[in-house]
């Protein structure tokens, strides 16, 4: 239902041993090039199922667990990629940033 790779783990402790550990909330959010999953710091809130690894607590809210899982958080060059079985689709811009836009 929940997975986080070696490789990130092995990140996500090497920031904290220079950061309070917090929880990390695992959540979608709509950017200009559409739905993406994200990862945030946050504080845990009722609506959150709670994966605890290697020490580190993930948050997902339940309802989007849902529809999304399984998830999965990896770490490849030089950023996290979190996946998960929820198709996202694209974003409705023609050119991001560009003059007239929507994302502008």
């Amino acid at each position: 239902m929940f997975n986080v790779s070696e490789e990130a783990q092995k990140q996500i402790a090497e920031y904290f041993k220079s950061n309070e550990i917090k929880p990390i909330r695992i959540f979608l959010h709509q950017g200009c090039g559409g739905a993406q999953i994200g990862m945030v710091i946050d504080e845990k809130k009722d609506a959150d199922m709670v994966f605890k690894v290697a020490g580190i607590e993930y948050l997902v809210e339940k309802e989007f667990l849902k529809k999304a899982r399984p998830i999965a958080v990896d770490f490849m060059g030089s950023g996290f990629r979190v996946s998960s079985s929820m198709e996202l689709g694209g974003g409705g811009c023609g050119g991001c940033g560009s003059t007239g836009s929507c994302c502008s």
